[in-house]
């Protein structure tokens, strides 16, 4: 038997709607075949944004979307992507596949699909090979209320009013493919960009600096809080889980007990690396005025048999949706730090919600983790202690996270890790008195997907095996699941 104990009446921090955001990048079939298919197409769309896709998103209520990259956003030049489409200019994606960009989705197109989402955009500007007046141009493009040379461009292509934009990440990954820059470097013109990310009208910008990518790179975090730390309200962090190694990844199927644990292993690394980037955010910003910002997070294996290797396109499993549980639980602890995060990617990338092919569209496993946590946007972490057992070198057999929303209803997100194990489960709850409870879960074999031709295989099914009693729950949670429950 295993004990759980949620103390309501022991409040913390609250869990920002955003840690529970995505990231679309000019990658693979992520946007063009992904989100956006053209105006013409026979797929269902509204504006050339796939109908299907849109109403998914809106279903897990997707808070924030980061666009347009990733190691894209430093060779992006907003002014390529917005005009008629037939005079843009068309550029090699050397990041991604070498493939054309057509700059047929650019910012205006991006900002009309977060208008049907009903989700805030995230812009990641250049700093790798663009220019100060570039990225001050592009926030006068969307943003400025006015009469000025950016905003007549705007109301010239059709958009007379501004948009709202408040999330604005100055550079990416500028360590690595966004210039190769040493941190003090990068700090040193972080300051000189951002001075000239305006807030224009009732526009305040939350300024994101980019932060380690190399996990691990603690001197990173430290000089750039050190010499830019006054100057952001965010710095990002980007974290991946690879099974294998950077040089030889694993497959997305067909994996044995010990590679799923070992893959969950290094999930739960992102404990280690938040706790410790924190203290050192928190001795230059005691007052956490810097929010923490996981803008790349997910798994990482080959690429399907058969695919463009630079296109990063992998199957999703229970494995995944594992991944998922345990990694948002552990936002969810550190939400007094963490106040973004975004799963990479949204649509055909990596540890995607959603595949597509053709008119198909299938919800992967990493989905319903997100329909099953939706609740717990913007709602209160509560204390709570949960008993647990190892596993597999240093993987414990279950993962928490419990809320209050607005109304007083808790809901608990618990996964079971074990591949074979299930537990009984002891919740006691105290503070008040709860009279009704509602469970809902994913559950199925660790290797478990779902295909364009089984679409459902893995899915969300209500559960009801759990009863209420004074105050205390008591239920079953199968081997290898994640599981919602409501109490009011």
């Amino acid at each position: 038997m295993a004990k759980l104990s949620i103390h309501t009446d022991e409040k913390k921090s609250k869990i920002n709607r955003n840690i529970y955001g995505n990231f679309s990048e000019h990658l693979g079939r992520c946007i063009y075949n992904g989100i956006y298919v053209g105006e013409n197409s026979d797929i269902p769309n509204v504006n050339g944004m796939r109908t299907d896709i849109v109403e998914a998103l809106k279903a897990i209520k997707l808070p924030v979307l980061r666009w347009p990259g990733g190691c894209f956003a430093d060779e992006y030049h907003w002014k390529d992507g917005i005009g008629p489409k037939e005079t843009r200019k068309k550029m090699v994606n050397t990041h991604w596949g070498g493939v054309v960009e057509d700059n047929t989705f650019g910012t205006h197109e991006f900002l009309e699909f977060c208008r049907q989402v009903g989700c805030e955009p995230y812009i990641n500007g250049n700093v790798g090979s663009g220019t100060v007046q570039e990225m001050s141009e592009w926030m006068e493009y969307m943003t400025f209320d006015g009469i000025s040379p950016m905003a007549d461009l705007r109301a010239k292509n059709g958009h007379a009013e501004p948009w709202k934009v408040k999330y604005f990440g100055v550079g990416n990954e500028n360590w690595g493919c966004g210039g190769n820059m040493r941190p003090s470097y990068y700090a040193d013109l972080y300051r000189r960009f951002q001075t000239y990310v305006r807030d224009y009208g009732d526009n305040h910008v939350f300024r994101i600096a980019c932060g380690p990518g190399i996990a691990d790179d603690y001197n990173w975090t430290e000089e750039v809080m050190r010499i830019a730390g006054n100057y952001m309200n965010g710095l990002s962090l980007h974290y991946y889980t690879v099974p294998g190694t950077w040089e030889k990844k694993t497959a997305a199927t067909g994996f044995d007990t010990d590679m799923y644990y070992e893959t969950v292993r290094k999930a739960l690394h992102m404990e280690e690396l938040i706790t410790r980037h924190t203290e050192i955010m928190s001795h230059y910003d005691p007052e956490h005025k810097v929010g923490l910002i996981v803008d790349e997070w997910g798994t990482w294996y080959d690429v399907e048999p058969g695919t463009n290797p630079g296109f990063l396109y992998q199957q999703n499993t229970m494995r995944d949706a594992i991944v998922a549980a345990v990694t948002l639980n552990i936002f969810n602890a550190h939400s007094d730090r963490v106040v973004m995060a975004n799963i990479a990617q949204l649509v055909n990338v990596l540890q995607s919600v959603i595949l597509t092919e053709g008119e198909k569209m299938v919800l992967t496993p990493t989905y319903h983790v997100f329909d099953l946590y939706k609740h717990h946007h913007d709602a209160t972490l509560l204390n709570s202690h949960l008993e647990t057992e190892g596993v597999y070198a240093g993987v414990p057999n279950l993962t928490v996270s419990a809320s209050e929303d607005e109304n007083g209803v808790v809901h608990i997100t618990l996964a079971n890790i074990s591949a074979d194990t299930a537990y009984p489960i002891d919740c006691a709850l105290t503070g008040k008195k709860y009279n009704t409870a509602s469970a809902r879960i994913l559950t199925n074999s660790i290797g478990a997907y779902n295909d364009f031709d089984h679409p459902e295989d893995v899915k969300i099914t209500d559960f009801d095996a759990l009863t209420l009693e004074n105050n205390n729950l008591h239920f079953n949670i199968p081997a290898c699941a994640v599981m919602e429950i409501t109490v009011s």
